[in-house]
């Protein structure tokens, strides 16, 4: 999920279980629209990822990975403000059919999570 400063959900992607969530934001990126930083939490904690933020003009803001080698910086006090995405996430989980992934094919279940968050954050 994408989304702004207040928590809001901007754009959605619905990747294979399998897939690492670093990877699945490249699907996300395309569609950044202009931004100052990029808050992530440990999944998304890789050097590339990195780097095209900040050809982009984006400061990330990723807390690093406990086995990296070379710890990367990132602002603490910015990084608290993680929650706010935190909550999108768990208001979205109040309905039950999101929850307990009640949709089998993922089409419907995207749209379901699409109609939830129209629901939610923007009437």
């Amino acid at each position: 999920m994408l989304s702004d400063g207040k928590g809001r959900p901007l754009n959605f992607f619905l990747s294979p279980g399998q897939m690492a969530d670093s990877r699945g934001s490249l699907v996300l990126l395309r569609h950044l629209p202009p931004a100052k930083r990029f808050l992530g939490d440990k999944a998304y904690d890789a050097d590339w990822l990195r780097d095209g933020l900040e050809d982009r003009g984006i400061r990330p803001c990723i807390s690093p990975r406990k086995k990296r080698r070379k710890p990367a910086r990132y602002n603490k006090r910015l990084y608290r403000q993680r929650y706010r995405i935190e909550n999108a996430f768990g208001r979205l989980k109040d309905w039950r059919g999101i929850a307990t992934r009640y949709e089998r094919c993922g089409d419907i279940f995207l749209n379901a999570i699409i109609l939830a968050a129209l629901v939610l954050f923007w009437i």
